[in-house]
């Protein structure tokens, strides 16, 4: 199996270069016959030869989408089988691995992650070129180009690097398994999720650089792509908030966001691609922008790069990424490349990159649109800096010193809160130019509802700070504006066709769906936006050393620790983790709500220096909150047992079977009976509590985007019926002209 994996990524490597090579050639070739020939829209129109290299590297995206799908499911297959002869398998998979999370592990590692990256970019080219068919036949071969030659990077690294079919030297009897902060069912969609996103970014960037090279800089590129954008904003965006929502119930904090290097790595993109999903309305609308446009996605493409390198060169401490790597220098040849290259080419085509129009007025949609994508990327600065600042401590002080959560606040809140003011402003302002009594006319109500979730907010004392008070309004104005949009359309549809309001609705989200899906993720992140600052504002946080029978008093409830849990996991008759918890009875206004249940399980390591029953607590361990979630609040516990106290356990056990036959046998038997004794004799342990109101409403707000999203991507009725007809028309134009050809 390890020869016919090699061999695979051999010639998938070799097949990714003949096709960017053959696709540049097939460029070149249409570019000198487009410019001497009389039609340069249509391979058939500029003779075979150009139209043959082009299809060569067609069929090479398609060998290539072959031959990685075949490799990933062998990888698959040894992780399933726990095929310990292979390095990746012993380094992040073991027989007592969870079969899901076996399946999982390849993308744990960076040989499995990096053949994820391309296997995705392979099939998303195939998808892209397959449905381009004969639409700009200039570009297209660029972009195939492209594509190609970032599959051929990360084959390279897969074949001389990382490559998943490494044999070990010596086969061990276990593996090290995977890490059990990752043994968590949202973190076996994560990687792929965020994957996605970035490889499908590729594919407007690929289209960005072939359009300025094949000179064809107008909205074509743009309307050909512009799904493939949304969906990779999409595809990203789960994989943020999932990460999101890992973090709040897994690691342990009570965050759901920490400004990590590895979450800025995921989120800059997304920002970025924001900017550019806005801007290109203005671009479709008034020929504007070209330049900003085309600078704005080759800039996401490279923070996709950007993004993966962060987390495979280890550069930056995160929790996320995987340690030292032999893919650094690598990846900041291609970062280079790719930048060179973005500037060189916008500067070269800086003359037709020249917009049609100017701005009319400061009031208007396309100047507000402007306007939040200068924020937009104004945050992308801060994020990457402050990303990038432990390096510049490394430098000077020997140390990495990341940014403080106060100090992210300080740089991101009031950026963040002037594109909430402008997400709000946006959609009522009209195109060229808005009176101020026109503005007036359209603000008000929205105005309205944002004081009135303000007053709200106030009155249940979130009044206090000021960066609350303004995420409130914004929130509520940014609601208020899509409401009274959604008002306005369904009252001019009622009133034209007396429809009914149930009836109306529908039908005019339906024949418009990118307007109102586009509304419907402002309203989702307004959302967001509001949960997030009622969360903040109102968290009412304890961290208490508690005995059996203490109780605690927390946000309107009071717990008591009522008692112990000491129990295990076994999988082939051998400990898969050790499991230390507490049960915490939770009462309200006196009578019991319900009865939670924190732990913390401990891994075994395969170390055998650490003694025989301390190998069972010197693994990796992890903390399961106990997260009672609801609508108006979440109820957030975690506990940390003595851990002096288990040392001096563990110790004085290995010391007595220190000299003893078998004394690992025996260790297991021992470290089971201290599971099951701590359960009989609790001992103190540390609780942190948190309260926090709304937190499940950042859930619903991005799911609410997300359907906003898809709704935005969905083809509107009359577009299906057009492509349709032009299908119909073409197929006719075909047949006649073949008849015309037998006739004569």
């Amino acid at each position: 199996m390890d020869l016919l994996g090699r061999g695979l990524l051999v010639l998938a490597l070799i097949v990714a270069v003949y096709g960017a090579v053959a696709s540049l050639i097939g460029a070149r070739r249409l570019k000198v016959a487009a410019d001497g020939g009389p039609d340069a829209t249509a391979f058939g129109a500029l003779g075979g030869h150009g139209s043959a290299w082009v299809r060569s590297g067609r069929r090479a995206i398609y060998l290539v989408a072959v031959m990685t799908t075949v490799t990933f499911v062998l990888v698959e297959i040894i992780f399933i089988r726990t095929d310990l002869r292979f390095d990746v398998v012993a380094s992040h998979s073991s027989t007592t691995t969870p079969l899901g999370y076996r399946m999982a592990a390849p993308w744990s590692s960076q040989e499995g992650s990096l053949l994820l990256w391309v296997w995705l970019l392979s099939l998303w080219s195939s998808l892209v070129v397959r449905l381009a068919g004969r639409r700009m036949a200039d570009v297209v071969p660029w972009a195939q180009a492209v594509l190609l030659g970032l599959a051929a990077f990360f084959l390279f690294l897969s074949v001389f690097y990382s490559s998943p079919f490494r044999l070990s030297d010596t086969v061990p009897l276990e593996g090290e398994g995977l890490s059990p902060l990752l043994q968590y069912p949202s973190m076996m969609i994560h990687p792929p999720m965020l994957y996605s996103g970035y490889t499908l970014f590729a594919v407007p960037f690929a289209f960005a650089v072939g359009a300025l090279a094949a000179g064809h800089v107008g909205s074509d590129w743009i309307r050909h792509t512009r799904r493939y954008a949304l969906g990779a904003w999409l595809l990203l965006g789960i994989g943020i908030v999932l990460g999101s929502r890992w973090s709040y119930a897994e690691l342990g904090w009570g965050g759901y966001w920490g400004w990590d290097a590895v979450e800025n790595a995921s989120l800059m993109p997304w920002i970025i691609g924001t900017a550019f999903i806005h801007s290109v309305m203005i671009q479709e609308k008034r020929g504007m922008l070209r330049t900003w446009n085309v600078s704005l996605i080759l800039a996401t493409g490279i923070l996709c790069i950007l993004g993966t390198f962060i987390v495979r060169s280890g550069i930056i401490s995160s929790i996320h990424a995987f340690g030292s790597s032999t893919v650094g220098w690598q990846f900041l040849t291609l970062l280079a490349v790719m930048t060179g290259g973005s500037i060189a080419l916008v500067t070269w085509r800086r003359g037709m990159l020249r917009s049609e129009h100017r701005i009319d007025s400061l009031l208007s949609r396309e100047a507000i649109f402007l306007a939040g994508n200068v924020v937009l990327v104004l945050l992308v600065l801060v994020i990457l800096w402050g990303t990038f600042f432990p390096l510049l401590t490394d430098v000077l002080t020997g140390e990495q010193r990341p940014w403080a959560s106060s100090t992210w606040g300080w740089w991101v809140g009031p950026l963040a809160l002037a594109l909430v003011g402008l997400m709000g402003l946006g959609p009522l302002a009209a195109w060229r130019k808005t009176t101020r009594a026109q503005a007036w006319r359209q603000m008000r109500g929205p105005l309205a509802v944002g004081v009135l979730v303000l007053v709200a907010g106030t009155l249940l004392g979130g009044g206090g700070r000021v960066d609350v008070a303004l995420a409130l309004l914004f929130g509520g104005f940014v609601i208020g504006a899509v409401l009274q949009e959604l008002q306005r359309g369904v009252r001019a549809r009622r009133i034209s066709t007396g429809e009914a309001f149930p009836i109306a609705l529908p039908r005019l989200i339906g024949r418009n769906r990118r307007r109102y899906g586009g509304y419907l993720v402002h309203a989702g992140f307004a959302v967001l936006v509001l949960a997030v600052a009622a969360s903040s504002a109102f968290k009412d946080t304890h961290r208490v050393h508690a005995k059996v029978g203490q109780e605690m008093k927390v946000g309107g409830y009071t717990l008591r620790y009522e008692g112990a849990i000491g129990d295990y996991r076994l999988k082939d008759q051998r400990i898969q983790k050790l499991i230390i918890g507490a049960k915490v009875g939770v009462f309200r206004g006196g009578k019991r709500v319900e009865t939670i249940r924190p732990t913390r399980e401990f891994f075994p390591s395969q170390n055998p220096a650490d003694g025989p029953v301390g190998r069972f607590f010197n693994g990796e361990a992890a903390t399961e909150v106990a997260l009672d979630a609801g609508l108006t609040r979440d109820l957030w516990v975690a506990m940390q047992p003595d851990g002096d106290a288990l040392v001096d356990v563990y110790s004085a056990l290995d010391k007595k079977l220190k000299g003893t036959t078998a004394p690992f046998a025996r260790g297991a038997e021992l470290a089971l009976g201290f599971v099951r004794l701590y359960a009989q004799r609790p001992a103190p342990v540390t609780f942190q509590v948190i309260v926090s109101p709304l937190v499940s409403w950042i859930w619903l707000g991005t799911l609410v985007m997300a359907f906003g999203a898809l709704l935005a991507m969905w083809p509107a009725p009359d577009l299906q019926a057009r492509r349709v007809r032009a299908k119909q028309k073409a197929r006719i134009a075909r047949d006649l002209g073949l008849a015309r050809e037998q006739a004569s």
